[in-house]
């Protein structure tokens, strides 16, 4: 992969939600990938305390508890420094349409220039697998998850960090940005390339 034809920046993100549908949003991760690598240096991640409290079922994945996140902001307080930090790069998620639709649902002028989407990418660069689950991935792929956050699975910064070592690992299957997103973004997601059309008379 020529990692020179990327963006300067794709943000991999993921959020935790309180589990009421639909979700108000507990957790926000963020993670650049530039050249290549996951930077860890300038990745951002937000706890956020809900408007409603967080359900049993939701703090038996994530762990984060209604006490935990009491003194935190909330998302009124955090939503300018959140579209701001993602602006308007490509962002990568996997199961993006989850993650897309929720920050969209919030942030409702916020537009990335496209979507990658990590499941959708495994689906077209390792066919065949009996599942494509986050963790079933990470078991095939095993890619280096020795600087990953301490915190865990279904955790934001782990889960971002986790599937942005997945977009390199798969990244090594395309010669460049092009193609990568032809298999990777979703249709009807920003970025989704546009079929071409014969040219008319009108």
């Amino acid at each position: 992969m020529n990692f020179q034809s990327w963006p300067q920046r794709v943000l991999v993100v993921d959020v935790e939600g309180n589990g009421t549908n639909p979700p108000d949003l507990v957790e926000i991760a963020a993670l650049p990938v530039r050249d290549g690598q996951p930077d860890t240096s300038t990745a951002k991640a937000w706890l956020i305390r809900p408007e409603r409290p967080v359900t049993a079922r939701a703090v038996s994945i994530h762990g984060l508890t209604n006490e935990l996140l009491a003194d935190e902001p909330a998302w009124a307080e955090l939503a300018d420094p959140v579209h701001d930090f993602l602006g308007r790069d490509w962002i990568c998620a996997h199961n993006a349409h989850v993650d897309y639709r929720e920050l969209s649902r919030h942030l409702p002028k916020w537009e990335p220039a496209g979507v990658i989407d990590t499941l959708r990418l495994a689906k077209a660069t390792h066919k065949g697998l009996p599942s494509y689950s986050l963790d079933a991935l990470l078991k095939h792929l095993e890619p280096d998850l020795s600087q990953a956050p301490r915190v865990g699975r279904h955790r934001a910064t782990y889960d971002a960090y986790a599937t942005a070592q997945l977009l390199i690992a798969m990244a090594s299957h395309y010669e460049n940005w092009d193609q990568l997103i032809a298999a990777a973004v979703p249709p009807n997601l920003p970025g989704a390339p546009q079929p071409e059309t014969e040219p008319t008379l009108w």
